[in-house]
């Protein structure tokens, strides 16, 4: 089923491990993956013996490269389960907004590639460790969709206008720069990983969970870091003040061709400006309301914001387009519905943001 569960005896209590085991795939989610990791998580929450969740990638790769696209693309072509595609982002969040709120500590180990649903794991866990090789970014503007998974609350709480940048540009941060803005909590090298586990299964559990989160804290705390010196300098330090000229404002079209029209030299910022030359014209504007309309909303009706427009995104041909150019026939040259930013009439943006589902009609079940 690509997801390994096991429960790690400890000194006193268990661990609840989870593996994202498809590696081939960089661990890229499927519906049958995201069910799974929600039956446990479930049970766990119920079960006094485990007294903790870590969470992890199989593989040197990655920690989880987001969905799994290509199983996405019958559903949305017609030629497969036309229902699949909102199965998978109903089931998707709802494990996202799982983490988000699980009543027990839960510890992210993360490395290499963490994208798109990686991203949404690793922001939903209370304790996110990273390592020097992890590539964190939010891409889903090269394929047609939006920057999902709960970024409207993550990308939300990143400082100045770089939750914007990230959402509309694909941008790819590396460890210097999830340290700078909190989207990890401390690096450590690949092999301290293993002992990290070791440790913890050395431990006394208590299964209190304020006891447990605070033995946890201090456990990572005293983690032997990686030098932060010994580090790549971050892409952010030295773009992060032409970001925040740039994308001031509140007029989005003004703000993409101030984007598109500043020149650097250095490749991170070409490659951030391509992505978004290149990408679907409505994410911008996805992402532009999912920011704005997040700030005001709990985490609960955030998630049911983004599942309307998921829901609406699987209605429409951007994103099979997407999935197209990218993966199935692989020309990476894509043919949206609209030439630019400017070009998309508000209505089409509106839709998206429809239904408000209430408590009684939640097609999550969120608690």
């Amino acid at each position: 089923m690509s997801i390994d569960v096991q429960e790690l005896p400890c000194q006193e209590g268990h661990i609840g491990l989870l593996t994202l085991d498809s590696p081939k795939t960089l661990n890229a989610l499927t519906e049958e993956m995201v069910n799974k990791a929600q039956a446990a998580l479930d049970g766990w929450a119920e079960d006094s013996r485990i007294c903790l969740v870590v969470l992890r990638g199989s593989g040197d790769r990655a920690f989880c490269a987001g969905a799994n696209l290509r199983a996405l693309y019958d559903g949305l072509t017609g030629s497969g389960d036309t229902e699949a595609p909102g199965r998978f982002f109903t089931s998707e969040y709802r494990l996202d907004y799982t983490l988000h709120r699980y009543p027990k500590p839960v510890l992210a180990l993360g490395h290499g590639v963490i994208m798109g649903g990686g991203m949404g794991l690793l922001a939903g866990c209370r304790y996110r460790v990273v390592t020097p090789d992890a590539t964190l970014a939010m891409p889903e503007i090269t394929i047609g969709l939006f920057p999902d998974a709960g970024s409207s609350w993550f990308l939300n709480r990143l400082p100045g206008r770089i939750g914007l940048f990230m959402g509309l540009t694909g941008a790819r941060l590396n460890v210097s720069d999830a340290m700078r803005v909190g989207l990890a909590d401390i690096i450590l090298q690949p092999e301290q990983l293993n002992t990290l586990l070791d440790d913890l299964q050395s431990q006394r559990w208590s299964g209190e969970a304020v006891a447990d989160d605070n033995q946890l804290f201090r456990m990572l705390t005293d983690q032997e870091a990686v030098d932060y010196r010994s580090l790549p300098e971050g892409h952010l330090e030295k773009h992060e003040q032409t970001i925040a000229k740039l994308a001031t404002g509140d007029d989005l079209p003004a703000i993409v061709n101030n984007l598109l029209g500043h020149e650097s030299n250095d490749p991170w910022w070409q490659n951030c400006v391509e992505n978004l030359a290149n990408g679907c014209p409505i994410t911008p504007w996805l992402l532009w309301h999912q920011l704005g309309k997040g700030q005001q909303m709990s985490l609960k009706d955030m998630f049911r914001m983004e599942l309307a427009i998921a829901m609406e995104c699987t209605r429409r041909r951007d994103f099979a387009e997407g999935i197209r150019a990218l993966m199935v026939d692989k020309d990476r040259s894509p043919v949206w519905s609209f030439t630019s930013v400017g070009d998309v009439p508000e209505g089409i943006i509106e839709r998206h943001f429809q239904p408000v589902w209430d408590d009684t009609t939640d097609p999550m079940r969120l608690d």
